[in-house]
């Protein structure tokens, strides 16, 4: 298995890239009915925002510490740290997700010109790096699950996971920033 995979990253990419991009786009565009999705209570539903918020700040705070730990050797803090990662990232995808396809997107409720050159553009920035970040961390995934550690170095690896681990942090901090626009400042 370990061998098949590692001789199809860039397919198995691209599958689980379009795969996850169209159950992502499905959920914002509205395509499975509303009445076809369990329905949390309201206030569950209402916490989400600020759910995310938090698993935002603290996938910034881990992805930066593997980061950190792999660009001091320590391998295993780094496998863990960015396995965590990943694991914060679908969390917090599936909470969005799980509420747009419920409620929609949410209106922004400052002024006009805040939201026309503040709010739009960095939520556009926010979510276009967030799918590109897609692809690029199930490449750096696939990568590191079907490499011996040894072997990591003579792959695009580490070359494509400071892109992608870049990317995310951002994506992250972008968020953050959303949410701060949305629910504090305004």
């Amino acid at each position: 298995m370990e061998s098949s995979v590692r001789n199809n990253v860039p397919t198995l990419t691209a599958l689980l890239s379009i795969v996850s991009l169209a159950l992502v786009f499905g959920a914002v565009l509205g395509v499975v009915p509303e009445h076809a999705i369990p329905r949390a209570p309201h206030w569950f539903l209402e916490a989400i925002p600020h759910l995310n918020a938090i698993i935002s700040v603290a996938a910034i705070a881990i992805i930066g510490t593997a980061w950190h730990a792999i660009r001091h050797g320590h391998v295993v803090r780094h496998r863990a740290g960015m396995l965590t990662g990943l694991g914060l990232f679908v969390l917090f995808l599936g909470l969005y997700l799980y509420r747009v396809s419920l409620e929609g997107p949410t209106e922004f409720p400052g002024p006009k010109t805040v939201k026309q050159y503040l709010y739009l553009p960095i939520l556009a920035i926010h979510m276009i790096l967030a799918m590109v970040c897609i692809p690029l961390l199930y490449y750096v995934l696939l990568l590191a699950l079907s490499h011996p550690v040894a072997d990591l170095p003579k792959t695009n690896h580490r070359r494509v996971g400071r892109i992608a681990a870049s990317l995310w942090l951002t994506s992250f901090a972008l968020g953050v920033v959303v949410y701060a626009l949305l629910y504090v400042v305004y």
